[in-house]
């Protein structure tokens, strides 16, 4: 990975630290404290089950919102089937009905068969990143949410809101590759998995209040960093 230019380190950790500071800690991943229980934050994934839950979910909020996976992650624990061995065992029809809520949940669940015949494989071992993009419906943004939010790995994660904040900030153009825009971050930030955890989590939060697809400029925390804002302002 190339190294990143003094500026883009600036930017980077300075937009950090500013969302930090307008939107405080996010408490990011969630999961179930009983049954059938809706997701919250307890401080991480601690358990096997609770580790298993994050990758679960990853697949779950791929192509929508949290929401909507959330109640599905709800559904299936109160199926007992945040463990791998039940869920491998469960038909496509019976998981495709518990996850109906995140949407595609007939490809869903099969997705979510073959993540489980793979957890059962590890044992108590951890996943590598290059098994999970090997799986199906495992990209890199599913994968490296895996490693750093069930298992504090130090990948950064990359999704649509990211592109469309740096792209807009300047950082980027927004046709790099994942792994290139993943390395930018890494190379610019203490390596620290709590850091990579709450700033995806403050991007997120940035992009669903601010940096919408229409922006809304108006008091934005990083305005004065923006690309995009001083161009509106010299036309």
């Amino acid at each position: 990975m190339e190294t990143p230019d003094r500026k883009t380190v600036a930017v980077i950790r300075k937009v950090y630290h500013l969302l930090l500071s307008e939107y405080g800690k996010q408490g990011w991943w969630p999961v179930t404290r009983k049954k059938g229980g809706e997701p919250e934050y307890l401080g991480g994934p601690r358990t096997r089950q609770e580790r298993f839950e994050v990758a679960v979910g990853a697949v779950l909020t791929q192509n929508t919102s949290w929401k909507n996976a959330a109640k599905a992650v709800s559904a299936l624990s109160e199926a007992g089937m945040i463990d791998p061995a039940r869920l491998a065992a469960a038909s496509h029809e019976e998981v495709g009905a518990l996850v109906r809520s995140s949407g595609y949940y007939n490809q869903k669940a099969r997705r979510l068969g073959i993540l489980a015949r793979y957890f059962l494989g590890l044992g108590e071992g951890q996943p590598e990143r290059e098994s999970l993009l090997a799986l199906e419906g495992v990209g890199p943004e599913t994968a490296d949410s895996i490693l750093l939010y069930a298992y504090s790995r130090t990948f950064f994660v990359v999704d649509a809101y990211t592109n469309r904040l740096f792209s807009r900030l300047g950082v980027i153009r927004g046709n790099e590759s994942y792994d290139r825009i993943r390395g930018l971050f890494e190379g610019s930030l203490e390596r620290s998995s709590k850091i990579y955890n709450e700033y995806h989590a403050l991007v997120i939060i940035q992009c669903k209040r601010r940096c919408l697809r229409v922006p809304v400029c108006n008091e934005c925390p990083i305005s004065t960093l923006c690309a995009s804002e001083s161009l509106r302002e010299e036309g």
